[in-house]
């Protein structure tokens, strides 16, 4: 079998820099020219087997990490960047995409870290406009804005955290190898308590006596997930803060609120592990329940981790995730699917989301249409934190998973929908300006309401133009 030539041109010359060396002093350990040194730094030679011996002997370097080849990762992401509407108008073939890639790792590294901060600005000021805020208002205060721009401009994606787990998930994923782990690596002896001697909290790290305390009320996927935050806590430290330094906080809140989120994604990765998860989900035809049944975790915890799957080349379906309670408060919100989601305001009634709470614990799939055509599928369903217990506080909120309805034929939810009109909802009454909606709570922006003096249209608001 053929195989395909090794070219490490930037990687020799950042090893030769590193070194402290110039290309006639690493030609005569080698035992090569300078010239064919010169060659090899500008990919115009590929290194053979001999040579690649000859180094990691000479230097002393791990050979599989030196023969290592980025490019075809860093290319996928260059591909998924140079979609965005900003390049539009530069034809770029993948070929020059992955020569860049190869030959300038440094340049495309520049871009993609460029492109991240573009993105994250955009978030921050989407939100703001959204908040009422006008292009000369200085950037929000709130901090759960920052943290959300900064998820929201990386798709809710870090490859770094997700290998990291993958990896401890192979030693650690049971709750008795998650207890081991703990004790073995940390010193930490795992109890379970009731939670009145908790004082309220579900996880308490007994910082003196050595312990990590859970409520005995959690359930098997509670346990397992707080034990999985728990390593995140004790040992992602350093991996958590090289994320949070590409980030833009205004604030310690934000960042703090970022830290917790990216521990909470460690400790998801790890109960289920990125390349494991995909092939479920392509499998089960994102079932969001069978999926949650397979990798031993909640509905809300199955659906939170299928908005993360955005890793070039191996991605997932594109997924929008919403959760709020009764009132219409969101508490969580993560965007990988583009959805349009009225930020302040409150959402359409007519949405699923909404109605999941008239049908506790089922599951709802529904195909919605925006007024500018745009369709989408939304699965909606309640979810409950607490209440483990007779009179126990709980709380019911619903989420919903929201993707662009070209993925529906990938969906098991596609059985139930196939040839079912869209429901048409908006993204908020005063921006939608459908007629004749019962559902509407306010009357459109812009438009001019039609007096009912000789003819009610019996809508709560009817305009002109009607």
């Amino acid at each position: 079998m053929a195989r395909n030539p090794i070219y490490l041109g930037p990687r020799l010359k950042s090893l030769r820099r590193e070194l402290g060396l110039t290309q006639a002093n690493m030609a005569a350990d080698l035992e090569i020219s300078p010239s064919y040194i010169a060659l090899i730094e500008r990919n115009q030679r590929p290194v053979t087997a001999e040579l690649l011996l000859r180094l990691a002997s000479t230097y002393r370097i791990d050979m599989a990490e030196l023969a290592k080849d980025d490019s075809p990762d860093v290319a996928a992401r260059l591909q998924a960047v140079l979609k965005d509407p900003v390049f539009a108008d530069i034809d770029l073939p993948a070929l020059d995409i992955a020569d860049i890639a190869t030959s300038y790792p440094g340049f495309a590294e520049a871009l993609l870290r460029l492109h991240m901060a573009h993105r994250e600005e955009q978030m921050t000021l989407a939100e703001r406009l959204a908040n009422g805020g006008g292009l000369s208002t200085p950037p929000p205060a709130d901090p759960a804005v920052q943290a959300r721009a900064f998820l929201a401009a990386r798709r809710n994606y870090f490859a770094a955290l997700d290998e990291s787990a993958s990896q401890a998930s192979r030693a650690a994923n049971s709750i008795a190898a998650l207890e081991e782990r703990i004790g073995n690596a940390h010193g930490l002896e795992v109890r379970y308590a009731d939670q009145s001697l908790l004082i309220g909290a579900v996880r308490w790290h007994d910082y003196h006596r050595r312990r990590i305390v859970l409520s005995d009320r959690l359930d098997h996927a509670g346990r397992r997930f707080q034990l999985a935050l728990q390593l995140a806590i004790l040992e992602q430290d350093e991996a958590i803060a090289a994320e949070l330094e590409q980030g833009r906080f205004e604030s310690e809140d934000a960042r703090n609120l970022a830290r917790r989120a990216l521990q909470s994604y460690w400790a998801a990765a790890l109960l289920m592990p990125y390349d494991a998860f995909v092939r479920a989900a392509a499998d089960l035809k994102y079932d969001v329940e069978l999926l949650a049944a397979r990798f031993q975790v909640s509905f809300e915890q199955a659906a939170h981790r299928l908005t993360t799957l955005q890793r070039p080349g191996n991605q997932g379906v594109p997924f929008f995730f919403l959760r709020v309670d009764r009132a219409g408060n969101v508490s969580k919100r993560l965007d990988g699917a583009g959805f349009p989601f009225a930020r302040h305001g409150g959402g359409c009634p007519l949405w699923n989301i909404y109605k999941a709470f008239s049908s506790v614990g089922q599951v709802d799939a529904q195909l919605i249409q925006l007024p500018d055509g745009q369709r989408f599928v939304s699965i909606a369903r309640t979810v409950q934190a607490g209440g483990s217990g007779y009179g126990a506080p709980s709380a019911l909120r619903a989420v919903a998973l929201t993707c662009a309805a070209e993925h529906l034929g990938r969906l098991v939810y596609a059985r139930e929908l196939a040839g079912r009109e869209p429901m048409l909802i908006g993204t908020s009454c005063p921006t939608c300006h459908r007629p004749r909606c019962l559902a509407r709570s306010a009357p459109p922006i812009g438009r001019e309401l039609l007096p009912n003096r000789y003819r009610d249209t019996g809508v709560p608001f009817a305009f002109s133009g009607e």
